[in-house]
């Protein structure tokens, strides 16, 4: 299976290497008001055990406004949140961004009556997603 069709799962190329793209996306998911709560270095957990991973860094984030209104409809929710982002190169050397796409999220537990916050979530996603990647 294609990483880039893998259901529930939104990835977009960026235009970046790896550290610069995830740097990019820190700097715009602070900007837009959201805690970045960690930075997990993949590559670098590989790197002390040994072995070897192209370079593979997670991000994750939200607010409370945002992610408590899903658990207080379905407290299983919060098995996804906070947010995470994943950015990545493949093994032709491009860098992607992929996340849990927020309607997946939605439907996964059933958050069908929350649909304007999953709505804008998705909107927020892509749009910091695109703009890390600088594909605006």
């Amino acid at each position: 299976m294609n990483e880039s069709h893998i259901e529930g799962l939104s990835s977009i190329a960026s235009s970046f290497a790896p550290k610069e793209t995830m740097d990019r996306l820190e700097a715009e998911l602070r900007a837009k008001g959201l805690t970045v709560f960690a930075r997990i270095d993949h590559a670098a957990g590989a790197a002390e055990a040994g072995l070897t991973l192209r370079p593979t860094e997670l991000v994750i984030f939200g607010n409370a406004r945002g992610g408590t209104p899903l658990m207080q409809a379905s407290q299983t929710a919060g098995i996804d949140l906070p947010l995470k982002a994943l950015v990545w190169q493949d093994a032709a050397g491009k860098t992607w961004v992929s996340y849990n796409e927020p309607s997946w999220i939605a439907q996964r537990h059933s958050l069908g009556i929350r649909a304007k916050i999953v709505d804008n979530l998705t909107a927020a996603l892509n749009t910091m997603s695109r703009k890390a990647a600088n594909l605006q």
